[in-house]
């Protein structure tokens, strides 16, 4: 079974779980310290991120309020880049830094950064793939079929690419943010530090989603492996 009772390879994904547990605490924490501490420029996130998009032509991009905690996101469907409540109009190093983060999702987009462009375009698929891989592996495992087991893993497998190309994309938004900042001065070299703090805090979240994903597929392939004996 995949459930939480009494399966014994639910020990497998637990490293995994103690690492997001880790890493989701660690962005709250590192976020909210740096959004206690206010940039000398005196500038805001929103500010920060229409001056760097103007630096790349993109001056004209709308930059949205959305509700939320860092629920900030470059949304390349319609070319927006949205800051959350936390972040819009804020004069501090954490939100200034992560503005700045997304601006470099934007910039990649520009310049048709290989691995964003290949993540946005199985985002469709792996959807669907994501919500149809376990229920298709639990009905093969009741109907003993291993046909339907196999495309279970395999459907399961797209997760796993997904989350794995989603780190490059998200270390290279942050080194391109990180570099805009020191060299639009907008943050000085204490308060980069202080930025590059937040921004890989939230890096771990990704590390923690791969390894979470790479630890359920070998789940996956040994609960399969154990019912062909």
């Amino acid at each position: 079974m995949l459930g939480y009772g009494l399966d014994p390879t639910i020990i497998i994904v637990i490293p995994a779980l103690l690492l997001s547990m880790w890493a989701q605490s660690r962005v709250s924490s590192t976020f909210n310290e740096y959004s206690r501490i206010q940039a000398r420029s005196n500038v805001t996130a929103d500010g920060v991120a229409k001056m760097l998009l103007t630096l790349y032509g993109m001056g004209n991009m709308p930059i949205n309020h959305v509700s939320g905690s860092l629920t900030d996101h470059y949304d390349p469907r319609n070319r927006t880049l949205n800051l959350s409540d936390s972040v819009y109009n804020s004069r501090s190093i954490a939100s200034i830094g992560v503005a700045a983060h997304e601006v470099g999702h934007a910039i990649q987009h520009s310049e048709a950064y290989s691995p964003l462009i290949f993540r946005n375009s199985i985002v469709p698929a792996v959807n669907l793939a994501s919500s149809a891989s376990i229920p298709l592996f639990m009905i093969g495992l009741i109907m003993g079929s291993m046909t339907l087991v196999n495309i279970g893993i395999i459907l399961f497998t797209g997760t796993l690419v997904f989350h794995l190309v989603t780190l490059p994309v998200e270390i290279n938004a942050s080194s391109r943010a990180l570099k805009l900042l020191e060299q639009t001065h907008t943050l000085d070299s204490q308060e980069l530090a202080g930025a590059k703090k937040v921004l890989t805090a939230a890096a771990w979240t990704y590390i923690a989603a791969a390894l979470m994903s790479v630890l359920q597929l070998v789940r996956l392939l040994m609960i399969r492996n154990s019912r062909r004996r």
